[in-house]
């Protein structure tokens, strides 16, 4: 019987990739010009010359895809620029706002802040292609995983340190050295995600075991519940000396979620969402910042002008966007505090209308969507539950903003991926990105075909 061992040639979608890259970008130009025009602003020179660096970063990004990793999804990179593209064209209007408010209160114009968010941008693109060329395999990093856990676990504790620590609006995550700030939170929830996944990988089998059954649930052993309860001391931690409840919810629900993935238990739900609103309860009569969150969001109007007016602002320029939106460039996003930051979300809401909100979950959806599926697709366990992690990451993090900004649940103070000002939030989601296509380019790489030798072809060796 012959075999033919000639590799299966399959499209790699890079040309659909630079499609899709190329739109985002288009998109972007098309957005500035809008709001140039409706604010009287007009393309200046320095604006021209922004976005042509945008889309210099863009494509290098591509042409780094294309050589390092051909076989990645061609979805991660176009959604991700898209993304990051509408939050810079949202600063630069929330910029120009600003601006206009000073300017007839004759007040200090303040500088603008996308010039800021283009340099971590560049940034972000630098460790972008620094992660595809260092990590050729994902696998590999199953070999540090106690490693990466120290790091995260330092990067929580860095803010706690008297002479590095920084308190920003009642929150401590903030590090400063040398006169650059950044949070380590960012980066730690990559390094602990990959630490979960390395270590649950190895303890999964042992976590997975059902000592008892209450009401058709199996419920793990007594002595296999420390690491959550581990996780659980650490996230209240976070939320007691950082003051910080979106951190705190996400390293928890991040750690519960894959234990859960892991193991397929539905026990270790139940045990996770019980510990969750026993600390949720204790920190809610402990502590008055946590309450003062919770109050607010039960009835923002009671307090209107005071603790309310950043949460009431938000929600009345949801009301004025309406279904289409007031258009880039027409509405009133200088009114809402924060608004390029923990409130983006709201500015989009009133500029580009309940249609424009639902486009903006759309993306966020597909980009998680394309994680998951490329666990699925991936064939080693640690790169699953890695692509599930990062996945994970991800979600709660939208979720958790945009339910804060909506008053499904509770401010939190968590910022919106790729959207909103800040250069630790937005090189942290690139180095996701970054991962995800590098696990995607092993999932989707056709495998060389090597005939067994016994079935080999016969070759004729010349005689030496």
């Amino acid at each position: 019987m012959a075999f033919t061992s000639v590799p299966t040639r399959q499209p790699n979608r890079r040309n659909t990739e630079l499609m899709l890259v190329i739109g985002a970008w288009l998109l972007g130009v098309a957005g500035t010009m809008q709001i140039a025009w409706a604010t009287g602003e007009g393309m200046t020179p320095r604006l021209w010359i922004t976005v042509l660096i945008v889309g210099v970063l863009a494509g290098a990004m591509h042409i780094t895809v294309r050589l390092k990793a051909q076989y990645a999804d061609p979805l991660f990179l176009p959604i991700a620029t898209l993304l990051t593209i509408l939050g810079l064209v949202m600063i630069y209007r929330i910029d120009v706002a600003t601006a206009q408010r000073a300017a007839r209160n004759d007040a200090p114009v303040p500088t603008p802040d996308v010039y800021a968010q283009l340099t971590w941008f560049a940034v972000a693109v630098v460790l972008f292609i620094a992660v595809l060329i260092l990590v050729r395999d994902h696998r590999r990093l199953q070999r540090f995983t106690y490693t990466f856990g120290f790091l995260g676990l330092l990067g929580l504790l860095l803010p706690l340190l008297p002479l590095v620590g920084k308190t920003v609006n009642g929150a401590r995550l903030w590090v400063q050295f040398f006169g650059l700030s950044f949070q380590p939170a960012e980066a730690s929830k990559i390094f602990l995600t990959i630490f979960f996944a390395g270590y649950l990988v190895v303890k999964r089998d042992s976590l997975a075991l059902v000592r008892t059954k209450f009401l058709g649930v199996g419920f793990p052993r007594p002595k296999d519940v420390g690491p959550l309860l581990v996780a659980w001391i650490i996230s209240l931690g976070v939320l007691i000396f950082q003051r910080d409840l979106g951190t705190s919810l996400l390293f928890f629900g991040l750690f519960v979620c894959m234990l859960y993935i892991a193991t397929q238990r539905r026990g270790w739900l139940i045990i996770g969402g019980s510990l969750f609103v026993i600390g949720a309860t204790m920190a809610y009569f402990a502590f008055g910042h946590v309450r003062l969150r919770v109050n607010i969001w039960w009835d923002p109007w009671a307090d209107s002008n005071g603790d309310g007016y950043q949460l009431v602002q938000s929600l009345y320029g949801f009301a004025s966007g309406g279904l289409f939106g007031s258009g880039l460039g027409q509405g009133y996003p200088e009114f809402v505090p924060f608004a390029n930051t923990d409130f983006i979300v709201a500015a989009i809401g009133e500029e580009l209308g309940l249609v424009g909100m639902c486009a903006l979950l759309l993306f966020f959806g597909i980009l998680i969507e394309r994680g998951l599926r490329t666990a699925i697709a991936v064939r080693d366990s640690f790169g699953q539950l890695l692509a599930v992690g990062l996945s994970i990451v991800l979600a709660i993090q939208v979720f958790v903003i945009i339910g804060g900004v909506t008053r499904l649940i509770p401010l939190t103070g968590l910022t919106t991926p790729f959207l909103s000002y800040g250069g630790s939030s937005l090189v942290a989601n690139w180095v996701i990105i970054a991962l995800l296509i590098r696990i995607s380019d092993r999932a989707r790489r056709p495998d060389v075909f090597v005939p067994p030798v016994d079935e080999a072809l016969t070759q004729v060796v010349r005689r030496v």
